[in-house]
């Protein structure tokens, strides 16, 4: 049996790499197989130290979260339910290790942001650069856009787009036959 892949979301409050993390959500899954994700994840980490080492936030994505549902937006800033940035930093670490790939919406914007924020912080990451995978670009060689087929909601809750990329992927794989090495 193949190791697992992992799927990561992340919301922010701007788009550059020093963005203010509001959430990350994730799954684990097998790529070549119809199962559904399973290990779902979803982090809050604290805002304040986040804000306090220089994390940004910008007036575009502000005013894109403004125009967002009143309940996607609620559930975005909540103060509810955070965690210390260490202790995100280690549960993430945690639940990666063993990941065959680490997938991302685009991880230059995912990873390149997580990492900055690994690394504005002092703190270690558990994954290798080879390991990360986009699922934009397989997406992308898609006749057309798999998320969509697999019925995305909740969008812009991490934990739940997270979900929806992961089936996504599953069924680009199997419509492009790709099989395990």
């Amino acid at each position: 049996m193949p190791k697992p892949h992992c799927m990561i979301d992340i919301e922010t409050l701007d788009t550059s790499p020093t963005a203010l993390v509001l959430s990350v959500g994730a799954c684990k899954f097998d790529p070549y197989s119809e199962d559904k994700p399973t290990e779902h994840r979803l982090w809050l980490p604290s805002l304040e130290p986040q804000l306090e080492m220089g994390r940004t936030t910008s007036e575009s994505t502000l005013e894109w979260w403004a125009q967002q549902d009143k309940e996607i937006l609620e559930r975005a800033l909540t103060e509810e339910g955070r965690v210390p940035l260490d202790d995100f930093f280690k549960d993430l670490n945690s639940y990666v290790v063993g990941a065959d790939k680490i997938w991302c919406q685009g991880p230059q914007f995912d990873m390149v942001i997580l990492e900055s924020m690994y690394a504005m912080a002092e703190h270690h990451w558990s994954w290798a650069y080879w390991q990360i995978s986009d699922s934009r670009t397989l997406f992308n060689l898609m006749p057309s856009d798999p998320r969509k087929a697999v019925g995305q909601a909740d969008l812009h809750d991490a934990s739940a787009d997270a979900h929806f990329q992961a089936l996504a992927v599953q069924r680009s794989f199997a419509y492009l036959g790709v099989k395990p090495r």
